[in-house]
């Protein structure tokens, strides 16, 4: 019973019931990888690991100005961190894609409050209201401030760098 600290049972049944409410599934498990700013790998109770994309951002690629600083980021905050991630749906990659939250704070929106991550428009329609406003106000708060790659003169989003490395032929992971 060590294994479930009250805390974890109220997350769990926040969670839970959250679950009921918007008909999502719930994964709980420990970051045991992070591949870049916004994807994790997640090992679950029964020891599978799962592929995530964090819902509503987009981190700079690898290969991109501040790729690596947005991976750190992402791995000094939950890395071998006991987590718990909303999903409705899986990526043409097979990820489920989700909103992380890690002791009752919402890891996207974190890293978007750091400047490590844009608030991604193309599926903002798959957040909520309160979540997409919360995310597109972070990133003008960030740009403002000038946090994280907000510091560099001109970011390029990871979806502009991503079809420009197509085009030039130069194969680029997300």
């Amino acid at each position: 019973m060590a294994f479930y600290s009250l805390q974890r049972i109220v997350v769990i049944a926040l969670l839970l019931s959250i679950h009921l409410l918007t008909y999502a599934e719930v994964l709980i498990g420990k970051v045991v990888g992070v591949s870049d700013g916004d994807t994790i790998t997640v090992l679950d109770a029964t020891k599978t690991e799962h592929k995530v994309r964090l819902m509503g951002i987009d981190a700079p690629e690898k290969s991109q100005d501040f790729g690596n600083q947005s991976k750190r980021a992402l791995s000094n905050y939950i890395y071998q961190q006991e987590i718990a991630i909303e999903y409705k749906k899986l990526d043409k990659y097979k990820r489920k894609v989700g909103k992380v939250i890690f002791e009752g704070k919402d890891v996207c929106l974190q890293m978007i409050e750091l400047g490590m991550a844009w608030h991604y428009k193309e599926y903002e329609k798959e957040q909520s209201k309160i979540d997409s406003d919360l995310y597109s106000q972070a990133e003008l708060k960030a740009r403002i401030e000038r946090r994280g790659l907000w510091q560099t003169s001109n970011p390029i989003a990871p979806s502009t760098f991503r079809s420009l490395a197509k085009r030039n032929g130069k194969r680029n992971s997300e």
